[in-house]
């Protein structure tokens, strides 16, 4: 298992799957954290950020798709539902819901990682302006795709959280992003008020990927309001 490979939300009541899946999944690089309710499963995502969730629809104290509804009011992240109902009225509420993939019990493996992959990608590219897999900016180069970070042509490693930050403010690039559309963006809507996360985490950002961290260049603060980062 990578300890930086995408983060996953495994959100399902069945021990025997869960217990499946997770080997599945951390044989294959991935992150796993679990949730068996609703109310779990939601305070995780808010709380944790996954990159992807995944999520069946029978939970014991809550139906799946209300999970999905809620998820969607505030995160873009893809969710692929993984449940025992195959009609395909069913599916195509569960898509028009937000769900970015639907698959049905029994499944293979391998379709799942495949799916899996897919949305990932998806996602990647969907955080950049223009549509690119690669965003430019002076000496730093991102490739979303592969969750890659270049400064002067030197790799450079992010911590998951680093990545989303800066993935986040490529997805503005120009224009300002306040303190509270970045914390709900980047840690939940239960982090809008803790202001002190992205100090710590734009100054770790910085040290990373501007020349002289103490006159930043790239990422630069709008005193009282929140960050920018500049044009390309």
């Amino acid at each position: 298992m990578t300890i930086d490979g995408p983060k996953v939300l495994l959100v399902e009541d069945e021990r025997e799957i869960r217990r499946f899946l997770r080997v599945a999944l951390e044989n294959h690089g991935y992150r796993l954290s679990e949730a068996v309710t609703a109310k779990e499963a939601l305070l995780q995502a808010a709380t944790q950020q996954p990159d992807l969730m995944i999520l069946d629809l029978g939970l014991p104290d809550l139906d799946g798709a209300e999970v999905l509804r809620q998820v969607r009011t505030w995160s873009k992240m893809p969710i692929l539902v993984l449940t025992a109902r195959g009609q395909e009225q069913h599916k195509v509420q569960t898509l028009d819901a937000g769900a970015d993939d639907y698959l049905t019990k029994p499944f293979s493996v391998e379709e799942l990682l495949a799916r899996m992959r897919v949305a990932l990608r998806h996602a990647a590219q969907l955080t950049v302006p223009s549509g690119a897999a690669v965003f430019e900016l002076d000496t730093l180069r991102v490739d979303l795709a592969r969750r890659q970070v270049f400064v002067s042509g030197r790799e450079v490693h992010l911590t998951p959280i680093e990545f989303r930050l800066l993935t986040t403010m490529i997805k503005y690039a120009g224009r300002v992003v306040t303190h509270r559309q970045l914390l709900k963006e980047v840690w939940g809507p239960d982090a809008v008020l803790e202001t002190h996360y992205l100090r710590v985490y734009m100054a770790q950002l910085r040290r990373k990927i501007e020349t002289d961290p103490a006159q930043p260049r790239l990422l630069l603060t709008e005193p009282a309001v929140g960050y920018r980062l500049a044009a390309p």
